[in-house]
C-alpha cells in the first residue's frame, strides 16, 4: 500500500526513481500539448479542412490548458494529491485516444480542448515534488523535474514529426496514449498519499488565488519576470521554422532539430537547482535572465554573418537562452514555494497562468512582429522582454530567508 505523505519539511533525501518518476511523467504529460504542431498539414489533407480551421487545434489545447491551471490546479491543495494526479492522468489518456480515434474536425476540436485540460497533470506533479523533496535539495529536485517537463516540450515536436512521417499522423496520438496509460500506472503504485493543506471550498480556493496575487510581492514579482521571459521563449520558437525556411531554405525537418539545441540547454537546469539551493534563488534569477538577454543580443548580429556561422550563432543562442530561461523558472518556483507551504498548488497556477499568457503574447506579437519587420522584429521584441524580466530581478533587493535555504 502506498505510504501517506504529511510532512513538507521531510529531511530525508527523495529516491532517485521517484525523481525520474516525476520527471518523466511531468514531461510526458505537458508533450501532449506540442505533438500536433508539425502534424497540422498532413492532419488537413486526412481530414480535408484548410489551414486557419486546422489552428483551431493547438489554440484549443492551449486554452484548454490555461483553463486546467487556473481552475483544477488550485485543487491539489484541497485533496489528495496522487488522486488528484492519477484522474487527470487517465483523462488524459482518454483524451489523446478520441484525438487519435477523431472521424471529424469537431470531434478533434473538443479532444483538444480537453488534452489541454488534463495536460495540466505535468502543474500537479511538480509542486509534488517540491512538496517531497527536503528543504536543503527541493531545488535541485524541482530543478530535475522542470528539466523533464522542459525536454517534453522541446522534443515533442521532433519525436511527433518522425513518427508522422512514418507511421502517419494518428500514430502519434496512440503511441501517447499508451505512454500516458503507463505512467498512471507507475504514479499510482509510486506516489505516496498527501495529506490536504487546505479544507477551504472550491470557491474560496479560487478567491485566495486574488488573495495571494494582492499579498504576495515575490509572487508578483516572480511571475511577471517569468511571464516576461516566456514572451521571448514563445516569439522564438513559434516563428523559427519560418525563419529558417525563408532565410535559409531550411525544412521543417532541421527546424526540428534546433530543439535538440534547447534540450540540451534544459538538461542543465539540475545544475542550476542546486545552485540555488547553496546561493539563493535571488541570485539565479538576476544571472539567468541576463544570460537570456545576452543570448538575444548576440543573436542580433546574425544577419551581418555568412550562413554557416549566422546558424552556429542560432544555436548558441537557442542553448543559452533555454538554459537561461530554465534556471530562472526553477528558481522562481524555489522562491514562491517557500512563501507558504499550505498554498503550493494555488502559488503554482497563479505564477503559471501569467507564464502561459505570455506564451501566447510572445506567440501572436512575435508572428506579428516577423510579417513587419522580418527576424530583426523577433529579436528585438525577445531582447526587450528579457531586458524587462532583468531589471525586476534586479530591483528586487529583499533577502532570501535563511529557512528557504
Amino acid at each position: 500500500m502506498p505510504l501517506t505523505f504529511q510532512d513538507p519539511t521531510a529531511s530525508s533525501a527523495l529516491p532517485r526513481r521517484l525523481i525520474i518518476l516525476l520527471a518523466t511523467s511531468a514531461g510526458l504529460s505537458v508533450a501532449s500539448l506540442y505533438y500536433v504542431q508539425p502534424l497540422l498539414g498532413i492532419l488537413a489533407a486526412d481530414i480535408d479542412i484548410d489551414a486557419r480551421t486546422a489552428g483551431l487545434i493547438p489554440t484549443l489545447t492551449q486554452l484548454g490548458y490555461a483553463l486546467g491551471i487556473l481552475l483544477l490546479i488550485p485543487l491539489g491543495d484541497r485533496m489528495d494529491r496522487r488522486l488528484l494526479i492519477v484522474i487527470k492522468a487517465v483523462l488524459l489518456a482518454i483524451a489523446l485516444l478520441a484525438t487519435a480515434l477523431a472521424p471529424s474536425i469537431a470531434t478533434l476540436l473538443v479532444a483538444s480542448l480537453a488534452v489541454g485540460l488534463t495536460a495540466t497533470i505535468a502543474q500537479d506533479i511538480v509542486p509534488a515534488a517540491a512538496m517531497l523533496a527536503a528543504d536543503r535539495e527541493r531545488g535541485k529536485v524541482v530543478g530535475t523535474v522542470m528539466t523533464g517537463l522542459l525536454l517534453g516540450i522541446l522534443l515533442s515536436r521532433v519525436v511527433s514529426g518522425v513518427v508522422a512521417e512514418a507511421f502517419g499522423w494518428r500514430a502519434m496520438f496512440f503511441i501517447a496514449t499508451g505512454l500516458i496509460v503507463l505512467i498512471s500506472v507507475a504514479l499510482w503504485r509510486g506516489l505516496p498519499r498527501f495529506e490536504s493543506t487546505s479544507s477551504l471550498s472550491y470557491r474560496a480556493l479560487l478567491a485566495t488565488l486574488y488573495h495571494l496575487w494582492r499579498d504576495q510581492p515575490e509572487l508578483r514579482r516572480a511571475a511577471t519576470a517569468q511571464a516576461l521571459l516566456s514572451v521571448a521563449f514563445s516569439a522564438f520558437w513559434s516563428t523559427l521554422s519560418i525563419h529558417l525556411l525563408d532565410a535559409y531554405q531550411l525544412g521543417s525537418a532541421v527546424s526540428g532539430a534546433f530543439g535538440l539545441a534547447g534540450a540540451a540547454g534544459a538538461l542543465a537546469a539540475p545544475l542550476a537547482g542546486r545552485m540555488a539551493d547553496r546561493s539563493g534563488p535571488h541570485q539565479i534569477t538576476r544571472i539567468g535572465s541576463a544570460i537570456v538577454l545576452l543570448s538575444f543580443v548576440a543573436m542580433a548580429a546574425e544577419p551581418w554573418l555568412p550562413a554557416p556561422l549566422a546558424l552556429g550563432l542560432i544555436v548558441m543562442g537557442a542553448l543559452g537562452f533555454d538554459f537561461g530561461i530554465q534556471a530562472t523558472l526553477v528558481s522562481h518556483q524555489t522562491l514562491i514555494y517557500g512563501l507558504d507551504p499550505a498554498a503550493r498548488s494555488r502559488l503554482n497556477a497563479v505564477m503559471f497562468t501569467l507564464v502561459f499568457i505570455g506564451m501566447a503574447v510572445g506567440s501572436a506579437l512575435g508572428s506579428l512582429l516577423l510579417g513587419v519587420w522580418g527576424w530583426p522584429g523577433v529579436i528585438a521584441l525577445a531582447t526587450v522582454s528579457a531586458l524587462g524580466a532583468l531589471l525586476i530581478r534586479l530591483l528586487d533587493r529583499t533577502p532570501m530567508p535563511a529557512a528557504q535555504h
